[in-house]
Protein backbone atom coordinates (compact mmCIF):
# COMPACT_ATOMS: atom_id res chain seq x y z
CA UNK A 1 0.00 0.00 0.00
CA UNK A 2 1.18 3.39 -1.03
CA UNK A 3 0.41 6.07 1.46
CA UNK A 4 0.45 10.02 0.18
CA UNK A 5 -1.74 12.95 -0.80
CA UNK A 6 -2.91 14.57 -4.47
CA UNK A 7 -1.23 18.20 -4.39
CA UNK A 8 -3.10 20.12 -6.94
CA UNK A 9 -1.21 23.18 -8.88
CA UNK A 10 -1.56 25.22 -11.47
CA UNK A 11 -4.78 22.90 -12.49
CA UNK A 12 -1.98 19.43 -12.48
CA UNK A 13 -2.00 17.02 -10.13
CA UNK A 14 0.53 15.19 -8.49
CA UNK A 15 0.39 12.35 -5.84
CA UNK A 16 3.06 13.35 -3.65
CA UNK A 17 4.53 9.46 -1.63
CA UNK A 18 5.72 9.66 2.06
CA UNK A 19 9.58 9.44 1.34
CA UNK A 20 12.08 9.38 3.84
CA UNK A 21 14.28 13.05 4.61
CA UNK A 22 11.30 15.34 3.39
CA UNK A 23 11.99 14.18 0.02
CA UNK A 24 9.23 14.19 -2.16
CA UNK A 25 7.81 12.36 -5.67
CA UNK A 26 8.16 15.08 -8.52
CA UNK A 27 6.68 14.92 -11.61
CA UNK A 28 8.98 16.53 -14.90
CA UNK A 29 7.86 17.73 -18.20
CA UNK A 30 9.90 17.46 -21.45
CA UNK A 31 9.07 20.08 -23.59
CA UNK A 32 10.14 21.37 -26.62
CA UNK A 33 9.96 24.74 -28.39
CA UNK A 34 10.50 26.41 -31.47
CA UNK A 35 12.54 29.60 -32.73
CA UNK A 36 10.04 31.69 -35.10
CA UNK A 37 13.11 33.50 -35.75
CA UNK A 38 15.70 30.35 -36.58
CA UNK A 39 13.06 27.79 -37.29
CA UNK A 40 15.82 25.99 -34.58
CA UNK A 41 14.03 22.98 -32.49
CA UNK A 42 15.30 23.75 -28.34
CA UNK A 43 14.18 20.72 -26.14
CA UNK A 44 14.13 20.40 -22.35
CA UNK A 45 12.82 19.24 -19.16
CA UNK A 46 12.04 20.62 -15.82
CA UNK A 47 10.36 19.84 -12.43
CA UNK A 48 8.44 23.36 -12.78
CA UNK A 49 6.96 24.17 -16.16
CA UNK A 50 5.46 27.54 -16.02
CA UNK A 51 8.97 28.95 -14.38
CA UNK A 52 10.95 27.47 -17.64
CA UNK A 53 8.58 28.46 -19.95
CA UNK A 54 8.75 32.51 -18.45
CA UNK A 55 12.50 32.26 -18.62
CA UNK A 56 12.64 30.71 -22.15
CA UNK A 57 9.80 33.61 -23.28
CA UNK A 58 11.04 36.44 -21.67
CA UNK A 59 14.70 35.93 -22.70
CA UNK A 60 16.04 35.26 -19.29
CA UNK A 61 17.54 31.64 -20.19
CA UNK A 62 20.77 32.09 -22.10
CA UNK A 63 20.09 29.09 -24.54
CA UNK A 64 17.33 30.70 -26.19
CA UNK A 65 17.08 34.19 -25.51
CA UNK A 66 18.74 34.96 -29.41
CA UNK A 67 16.28 33.15 -30.84
CA UNK A 68 13.50 34.69 -29.90
CA UNK A 69 10.28 34.68 -30.45
CA UNK A 70 9.43 31.00 -29.59
CA UNK A 71 6.59 28.58 -29.73
CA UNK A 72 5.55 25.88 -27.46
CA UNK A 73 5.53 23.01 -29.94
CA UNK A 74 4.74 19.84 -27.49
CA UNK A 75 4.53 18.59 -23.81
CA UNK A 76 5.27 15.05 -21.95
CA UNK A 77 4.78 14.87 -18.28
CA UNK A 78 7.16 12.13 -17.21
CA UNK A 79 7.39 10.12 -13.48
CA UNK A 80 10.99 10.98 -12.62
CA UNK A 81 13.43 12.92 -13.72
CA UNK A 82 15.66 9.87 -15.72
CA UNK A 83 12.92 9.33 -17.61
CA UNK A 84 12.34 12.63 -18.47
CA UNK A 85 16.17 12.70 -19.38
CA UNK A 86 16.26 9.98 -21.65
CA UNK A 87 12.67 11.66 -23.38
CA UNK A 88 14.55 14.77 -23.84
CA UNK A 89 17.65 12.52 -25.42
CA UNK A 90 15.44 10.73 -27.40
CA UNK A 91 13.99 14.11 -29.01
CA UNK A 92 17.70 15.18 -29.80
CA UNK A 93 18.42 11.89 -31.52
CA UNK A 94 17.53 11.05 -35.43
CA UNK A 95 14.42 9.85 -35.02
CA UNK A 96 13.52 11.69 -32.35
CA UNK A 97 14.08 15.12 -34.40
CA UNK A 98 11.92 13.54 -37.20
CA UNK A 99 9.05 13.34 -34.90
CA UNK A 100 9.29 16.55 -33.83
CA UNK A 101 9.16 17.93 -37.21
CA UNK A 102 5.72 15.81 -37.95
CA UNK A 103 4.18 17.55 -35.17
CA UNK A 104 5.80 20.79 -36.13
CA UNK A 105 4.15 20.14 -39.69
Amino acid sequence: MQVGIIVTYAGVAEWQTCLPAGRRATMYFVYVLKSIKTREFYKGFTDNIERRLEQHFSGKSASTKYRLPLKLIHVELCENRVKARELEKFFKSGFGREILKELDA
